[in-house]
């Protein structure tokens, strides 16, 4: 096996596609119909990491051109997370805004931690240490940024009549949403929590493994996740603050 966890053989599309097939299969059995997401999310997944392991390739040796690929990384959350909390398609008119209002979020969250690890001197800056550490932090703050709008909207739906009660008695509209969604926005740092409280307990992360088999010490290798879960924290919680403000103001609705 080497240096790499895994095989690059036969072995290994054997194995992908009994993979996709087992999801695909539980994902009709069990009647959640979802068994065609499923395949195309691997397609996908496939196509895309092929295509971004051969632009990496490219980028990675130069700082500036690794600062563009984490830009199309910001793009790209932004994006999705505006999906996730609107519920609308790329192609609806006003994706911009919505991508822009997103990427508020994701960028807040995302922002300072990368330029904290980078200042402190823990991160080197070279392409190779700035990319993995920026896409883990943006995928974080993206993820919670679609947690917690899709949430809130839901809360806020279901919850209209409070809202509304609230406004007759005299709160602003900001204060009204506030009062409802602070405890559901909370919920959206949960995984990050879990993950962080569990992490050597229940699972050994991508970070930690990444270091050990680039023939680093266990210690280093601890180090190196430890940066990256209090970073997640501190990039998800940030995230989840804005989308909440965001919401409140109705920046989010559409």
């Amino acid at each position: 096996m080497g240096s790499s966890v895994v095989d690059l053989g036969p072995g290994l599309v054997v194995a992908l596609l009994l993979l996709t097939a087992l999801a695909a299969g539980a994902g009709w059995a069990s009647g959640l119909g979802q068994h065609r997401p499923i395949v195309m999310a691997a397609l996908r997944a496939t196509v895309q990491l092929a295509v971004v392991s051969a632009v990496l390739v490219a980028v990675i040796g130069s700082l500036w051109l690794s600062a563009l690929f984490v830009l199309l990384m910001l793009t790209v959350a932004a994006t999705t997370a505006a999906g996730r909390v609107t519920g609308l398609p790329v192609r609806t008119p006003g994706v911009l805004r919505r991508a822009s209002v997103a990427g508020a979020a994701v960028l807040t969250g995302a922002a300072p931690v990368v330029a904290l690890v980078l200042a402190s001197g823990s991160v080197p800056l070279r392409g190779e240490a700035v990319i993995p550490v920026a896409g883990i932090v943006i995928g974080g703050a993206m993820t919670a940024t679609s947690l917690a709008g899709r949430r809130l909207r839901d809360e806020l739906h279901q919850r209209r009549g409070e809202v509304d009660a609230a406004l007759a008695l005299g709160f602003l509209r900001h204060d009204a949403v506030l009062e409802i969604a602070r405890p559901v926005a909370a919920t959206a740092l949960v995984p990050a929590l879990d993950q962080t409280r569990t992490v050597g307990l229940v699972t050994l992360p991508g970070a930690f493994v990444g270091v050990l088999l680039g023939g680093g010490s266990a210690a280093e290798a601890g180090a190196a996740q430890l940066l990256v879960l209090v970073g997640l924290l501190g990039a998800e919680a940030l995230a989840v603050w804005v989308t909440l403000e965001l919401v409140a103001r109705g920046e989010l609705d559409s």
